[in-house]
């Protein structure tokens, strides 16, 4: 299908929604996954780059910018992952068209993303990513043992500037 047509489809599908507001959203078809699909960008643009102009609709877990096997260039296509698949339907709905760099982007839901089988190609670093994602780990520590680490810090902080106060006045005195 012609990109220019999808984004097309996504936008008249938006607009019937916004007419219709009590009818069911085309977006609930993928409520199931928080993978998008990115196409049409610059091929200079790196996994940094993309993840800076999409993480403004959410926490991103994991991204797969498809390179050349050969080369190592991007194709100008990629998979993005969000935490929170609320955040996909942000993605589609406000970036699908956008242009970057005087190139249109085409952003579409995506139902069952698989992450790549060629993995005994991959260096342990890429791989370990493809299998736990990118997203910061939660902390697994109790809220008291979280109190009592702040409150630890809060009074070393406070006994530097007691003593950085009492080593001014000492030099003042001198």
């Amino acid at each position: 299908m012609n990109p220019l047509t999808n984004m097309r489809n996504v936008l008249k599908l938006s607009e019937h929604e916004l007419q219709n507001p009590n009818g069911k959203s085309w977006h609930d078809m993928y409520r199931g996954s928080a993978w998008i699909f990115i196409a049409g960008f610059p091929y200079t643009l790196s996994e940094g780059d993309i993840i800076c102009v999409f993480s403004q609709y959410g926490e991103i877990v994991n991204i797969n910018l498809v390179r050349d096997s050969k080369t190592g260039k991007s194709k100008g296509f990629c998979f993005l992952c969000y935490e929170d698949q609320r955040s996909t339907v942000l993605a589609v709905d406000n970036l699908n068209g956008i242009k970057i760099l005087d190139r249109s982007l085409r952003v579409d839901h995506v139902a069952d993303y698989k992450p790549p089988k060629d993995n005994e190609k991959l260096d342990e670093e890429t791989l370990r990513l493809y299998m736990e994602g990118c997203a910061p780990k939660p902390i697994n520590q109790s809220s008291s043992t979280v109190d009592v680490n702040i409150k630890k810090e809060k009074k070393d902080k406070h006994k530097r500037s007691k003593e950085k106060k009492s080593k001014k006045r000492r030099e003042s005195s001198d």
